[in-house]
This record gives C-alpha cells, sequence and structure tokens, in this order.
C-alpha cells in the first residue's frame, strides 16, 4: 500500500515508518522537522518538508504521492504546555488535522491511521481503562486528540474514509534492531528525561508528586514500546484494509510502572546516579493509569511483546549513551 505518515520524522513516526518499510509498504514522509530530525528518515521512503498549516503543501503532496492511507502523527504534544498556551494547541492539532482530512478527501484516500491518546479519557473511573471508559480529558491536549476522533467519525460518516484511531498510553523505547538513533528534541516525557540526565544534559529529574496513593506515592504510568506500537499502527491498516469499517482501540502494557521505580531502574541500567527533586503536583494528574488493552489482542490480534521496563530502559540507554 501507499501510505503517507505525516510526522514521520518524528519519534514515533520514524518507527512507524520504518515498520511500515519492513512489511513492504511504500513509505511518504511529510513532516515540519519542528520536532522530527533528518536522521529519523529512511533512503527506502521519500521525504517532503512541509506543514500541516500550509493548505497548498499538503494539496501538493497528495497530488504528487497519491497514497491509499495516511499515518497522522503531527501533532504538538505536551499536556502541561496545552493548559498555558490552547491558541497554539488548537491551530496545531485541530485547525491542521481538519487540512489533512479535507487534503485526504479531496484525494480519494481510504485509510486513516490516527495516533490518540489515553488522555481523551481524563481521570480514571475505573482500572485497567477500557474502550467504553467515558471521555472526560482533563488538559487541552487531551480535548485536541477527542475533537480530532470526532471529525474522523463524520469524515467516515460523509466522505467514507475508513479510519483506525489508537488510543495509547506512555511511548517510550527505540528500536529494538538499534536502527533509529534521534534523540527526542525537548522532551516532556518521564524516560527520555531520566536519560538525559543520566548523560549530563539535566542535573534532576522533576518528580511532580510524591504523596499519591501508590505503593511509592509516585504516579504509576503504563508504558509501551515504540516498537510495539509501530506494529500495531502497521497492523490497523491490515485491519481496515480487511473489514472496511473503522474502529478504536487501546494501546498499552496493561502493567503500571511508578515514577521512581523507573528512576531506580534506569540508575541499574545505566550505572549512574539520576538525581531528582519532589515537585508539587500537577493539575489533572491521576495517581495510577493503566489500560486495558484485551481488545487490541482480540479484535486486532496484537499485544506488547518488548513493554517491560528493561527493555524500555535498555534500548533507550543504547541510543543516549552514544
Amino acid at each position: 500500500m501507499k501510505i503517507a505518515v505525516i510526522g514521520g520524522a518524528g519519534y514515533i513516526g520514524s518507527h512507524v515508518s520504518r515498520e511500515l518499510l519492513d512489511f513492504g509498504h511504500e513509505v511518504f514522509v511529510y513532516d515540519n522537522l519542528s520536532s522530527g530530525l533528518r536522521q529519523n528518515l529512511f533512503k527506502e521512503a521519500d521525504f517532503t518538508l512541509g506543514d500541516i498549516l500550509d493548505v497548498k503543501s499538503l494539496d501538493d503532496f497528495f497530488e504528487k504521492t497519491k497514497p491509499e492511507g495516511i499515518v497522522h502523527l503531527a501533532a504538538l504534544k505536551a499536556a502541561g504546555e496545552s493548559m498555558l498556551l490552547p491558541e497554539k494547541y488548537s491551530v496545531n492539532n485541530i485547525t491542521g488535522s481538519i487540512n489533512i482530512l479535507n487534503a485526504a478527501a479531496k484525494h480519494g484516500v481510504k485509510y486513516i491511521v490516527f495516533s490518540s491518546s489515553a488522555s481523551v479519557y481524563g481521570s480514571p473511573k475505573y482500572l485497567p481503562m477500557d474502550e467504553k471508559h467515558t471521555t472526560e480529558p482533563e488538559n487541552y491536549y487531551g480535548y485536541t486528540k477527542l475533537a480530532i476522533e470526532q471529525n474522523l467519525e463524520w469524515y467516515r460518516k460523509l466522505r467514507g474514509i475508513n479510519y483506525a484511531a489508537l488510543r495509547y498510553f506512555n511511548a517510550a523505547g527505540y528500536d529494538i534492531k538499534g536502527r533509529i538513533s534521534g534523540l527526542e528534541q525537548n522532551p516532556a516525557n518521564l524516560l527520555p528525561i531520566v536519560m538525559e540526565v543520566a548523560v549530563g544534559k539535566r542535573t534532576f529529574v522533576e518528580v511532580f508528586g510524591n504523596d499519591y496513593e501508590t505503593p511509592d506515592g509516585t504516579g504509576v504510568r503504563d508504558y509501551i514500546h515504540v516498537s510495539d506500537l509501530a506494529r500495531a499502527h502497521r497492523m490497523a491498516f491490515d485491519k481496515l484494509q480487511s473489514i472496511g469499517k473503522s474502529f478504536t482501540i487501546n494501546l498499552g502494557g496493561s502493567s503500571g510502572t511508578s515514577v521512581l521505580e523507573v528512576i531506580k531502574a534506569a540508575e541499574r541500567i545505566s550505572g549512574r546516579k539520576i538525581e531528582y527533586k519532589i515537585a508539587p503536583r500537577r493539575v489533572g494528574d491521576a495517581p495510577t493509569v493503566l489500560a486495558n488493552p484485551a481488545y487490541a489482542k482480540e479484535f486486532l490480534g496484537w499485544q506488547a511483546e518488548h513493554s517491560d521496563l528493561n527493555t524500555l530502559l535498555e534500548s533507550t540507554w543504547v541510543v543516549y549513551k552514544k
């Protein structure tokens, strides 16, 4: 299949592109390189430098590549920043996504695999969280993801574009085979921040809250290896083609790890001291967030294979220690 990976030079996008190439798909990457890197691009994939806010550039890209499917990964993703700069997130995430949908409709795209987020759920009403959980996002970033899902559903009804919305939890790790080495730019996620401390790029990790009702008082999260995530994107295309209808699905490792557990494991794997400081809780942070990926296994035939903490950290440390 001819697949356009929008945001394909980024951390997750590069892994998805590699997975699709490995399985014989023809990949076309569209990225503005605001956070993506040229070193994350592969010679087998065509690359276009462009922005999702540039309607003409998008139209030219679709006209040139004529993709049958799209992976949409282009988004601003810092939940805390989204609460301070909602205008920035509404324009980039929502307006940019509508531009993509309009181009897809115009050029006859059949399938979209959308990088959504567990943040659409908000604070857990029960654990682990399945796809039937209420969607009540507590940060503006999560709202933008939900708004895009809702637009996808309308374009399915009105333009016949089938989609897979992949709601994933905390992506981490690096390519198991070591083929991707571009470091995240200004990371907001825990594992790359921990690694930046390990290599001396930061002096400490900020731990937001140590008085939660968890075993060690710090927040517990569900981490998923980016290689597992990439495989799910590829499998989603297979499923869309075989069943001809849209679906929404959770992706996660189903086991939780606390912030302090991540830090201690990183110290063991890197052999370096990871300094940290306790900071106040962040608004909207739940004590524990866990996915229920049972439907992904039942419906998609997918389950996490590399999402244990050791593999997550070891594959990340291999990249950062260089």
